[in-house]
């Protein structure tokens, strides 16, 4: 595996730029924002800081990632109260991603052993990390209003999540590029979409009885909004991950399976994006009915995954996570200007 990277690395011929695809044009949904953004973006900064001794340089990446937008944008209609859980479990999400990155497998294997005991055991269960007792705290509020279903929807699709994940860092340590049909699956949970779509029910108060939520066409749906959250994510991280050597992106799985060029396998990834958005709105199109009740909650929790289709796009602009103070240059010219790789060795191997 080292060998390909060394090739990719000293080739003179190393592109010095890519051209992102249009997503944000191919995507017709409406843009729609929560008027609670600021307070809820203010109140959830104070929670992720309280006792954690960050550095300024850590609570500056956090002001740049505007993880509170993208929650503003993704739960347009939700009251306050849901807001501000889904501001925290995304801002929680992201910090986990965050340190998750830094660990090997038996590392995010223990911390997902905590953070699950506490999903399913609130009353009982007192975590040992701080992103424990985090999960615990927006947890609480959560299962104040969230119906069972939805509550065992979080709990399971977090459960892949951290399973998926363990199953990343392996991959990583061994400089393993997995096959692309391989790819997806562990992508779909690495993501970490399905609990928050759990969350479209939470912030809206839905009550879809469960062998709705389990219908192909619903499940289906939720499929097309998560890929092309995640497939779009991995065209927007390629720069910064690249600069690292992180091989979990869907581009360098494409290169190598493919054989292609840096830039065709950007296109290729493009292509597969707007196939999910197209398959998103067929989809919808040829919902079933369930009676008038079920469908307007239906339709509420559709909505759902089409603010977050359209509301990831734009923020991946709008925060500096991807494209540092950039963004906006970026989405209007689509073109990246790569980093260089890293010199330093891989951090993983001094934790094994």
């Amino acid at each position: 595996m080292q060998q390909h990277h060394t090739s990719v690395a000293s080739s003179s011929s190393s592109p010095s730029k890519i051209l992102i695809p249009d997503l944000v044009s191919h995507c017709t949904f409406k843009l729609r924002n929560n008027r609670h953004r600021k307070q809820a973006t203010v109140e959830c900064k104070r929670w992720l800081f309280r006792g954690g001794n960050l550095s300024q340089k850590k609570r500056d990446a956090f002001h740049g990632l505007k993880a509170g937008q993208l929650t503003a944008m993704c739960y347009p209609n939700a009251a306050y109260p849901q807001l501000r859980v889904c501001c925290d479990f995304m801002n929680w999400l992201f910090h986990l991603d965050n340190i998750s990155d830094d660990m090997n497998d038996r590392g995010t294997a223990s911390t997902g052993v905590d953070i699950m005991n506490t999903f399913w055991l609130p009353e009982r269960h007192r975590p040992v990390t701080r992103v424990g007792k985090m999960a615990k705290d927006f947890w609480r509020r959560t299962i104040l209003t969230g119906t069972p279903g939805m509550q065992q929807r979080f709990r399971e699709t977090m459960d892949f999540f951290f399973q998926a994940v363990t199953q990343q860092a392996r991959d990583r340590q061994a400089g393993v590029v997995p096959d692309l049909e391989s790819y997806i699956m562990l992508r779909r949970d690495t993501s970490g979409c399905k609990p928050c779509w759990a969350l479209i029910e939470y912030a809206y108060n839905l009550d879809i009885p469960d062998e709705v939520m389990e219908h192909p066409s619903i499940l289906a749906l939720g499929e097309a909004a998560n890929d092309l959250v995640t497939w779009s994510n991995d065209i927007f991280s390629y720069n910064v991950e690249q600069s690292k050597g992180d091989t979990h992106n869907m581009i360098v799985v494409v290169m190598q399976q493919e054989g292609l060029d840096l830039q065709s396998a950007v296109n290729f990834v493009g292509d597969l994006c707007q196939q999910s958005i197209d398959r998103f709105v067929a989809e919808r199109a040829d919902m079933p009915s369930w009676g008038p009740e079920i469908d307007r909650q239906v339709n509420i929790y559709v909505d759902g995954l089409a603010d977050w289709i359209v509301g990831s796009l734009h923020w991946s602009f709008e925060s500096e996570r991807y494209f540092g103070k950039n963004g906006l240059e970026i989405k209007k010219t689509r073109t990246v200007t790569l980093l260089p790789r890293r010199v330093e060795s891989a951090p993983e191997a001094s934790q094994i």
